[in-house]
C-alpha cells in the first residue's frame, strides 16, 4: 500500500479519467485460503455482494473469515477506467474504489450479517479516506446486486446512523450504488493478509455496534 500518500480529494470526471485497457489484468485463479475459484463459475444458489471499506487487504479478511462465505476477491469498482492497475487506481485518476467481492450462501450468511460486518469493520463517516489512508479509492461504499440488497443496505445505514448520532458522531458518507463492473486486482493483492500475516491492515471501526439484526 502507498501509505499516508495524499491523493486528490475528489473523484475525477469521466472525461478526465485514465484510458485503461481492453483486456483484464492478470490475477490469481484460486483463493489462497480455501482453494476455490476466484472467478467462478460459482455453485448454484450463491449470491454476490460488493463492499468498499478502506484498504482492501484488511477488508477482504473480514469477509473470508465469515461462516457461509464461499469465496472472496479484491478488486476495483465504481470508477471510469476499464481494467485498471493498482498504480492507476492509487493515482486517483480512475475514479475506482478498492472493493471486496463476496460470494456467499444466503442460507448460511444473511446479507444483513454482511452489512453488520461491513459497518463495524470501518468508520463510515470519513469521506474520501479511512484512517491514515487518504484518497478516493478508500471511500466507504456498498454496491448492490439486487433491489432487495439495496433496500436492506439503506435500512441498515439509517439505523446505524441513528446509533452513531446518539454517540455524537457525524453523518455516514457511505455511497450505495447498483453494482458496477468489478475488475479483479492483481495476484499479489488477493488474500494479501493470508500470504503476509504481519502485513498492513488499515481498518478501524467506530466501536459502536451496528443494529443490523
Amino acid at each position: 500500500m502507498f501509505l499516508f500518500a495524499r491523493k486528490p480529494p475528489n473523484l475525477p470526471a469521466a472525461d478526465d479519467a485514465l484510458p485503461g485497457r481492453e483486456t483484464p489484468i492478470p490475477t490469481a485463479g484460486t483463493h489462497f485460503v480455501n482453494g476455490r475459484s476466484l472467478k467462478g463459475p460459482y455453485p448454484e444458489g450463491l449470491e454476490t455482494a460488493i463492499f468498499g471499506l478502506g484498504c482492501f487487504w484488511g477488508a477482504e479478511r473480514v469477509f473470508w473469515e465469515m461462516d457461509g462465505v464461499w469465496v472472496t476477491a479484491v478488486g476495483y469498482a465504481a470508477g471510469f477506467t476499464p481494467n485498471p492497475t493498482y498504480q492507476e487506481v492509487c493515482s486517483g485518476q480512475t475514479g475506482h474504489n478498492e472493493v471486496v467481492l463476496v460470494v456467499y450462501d444466503p442460507e448460511k450468511a444473511a446479507y444483513r450479517g454482511l452489512l453488520k460486518a461491513f459497518f463495524e469493520a470501518h468508520d463510515p463517516t470519513q469521506g474520501m479516506r479511512q484512517g491514515n489512508d487518504v484518497g478516493t479509492q478508500y471511500r466507504s461504499g456498498i454496491y448492490t446486486t439486487s433491489d432487495q440488497q439495496k433496500a436492506e443496505a439503506e435500512a441498515v445505514l439509517e439505523s446505524y446512523q441513528k446509533a452513531l448520532k446518539q454517540r455524537g458522531l457525524g453523518p455516514i458518507t457511505t455511497e450505495i450504488l447498483a453494482a458496477p463492473e468489478f475488475y479483479f486486482a492483481e495476484d499479489y493483492h488477493q488474500q494479501y493478509l493470508a500470504k503476509n500475516p504481519g502485513g498492513y491492515c488499515g481498518l478501524g471501526g467506530t466501536g459502536i455496534a451496528c443494529p443490523a439484526e
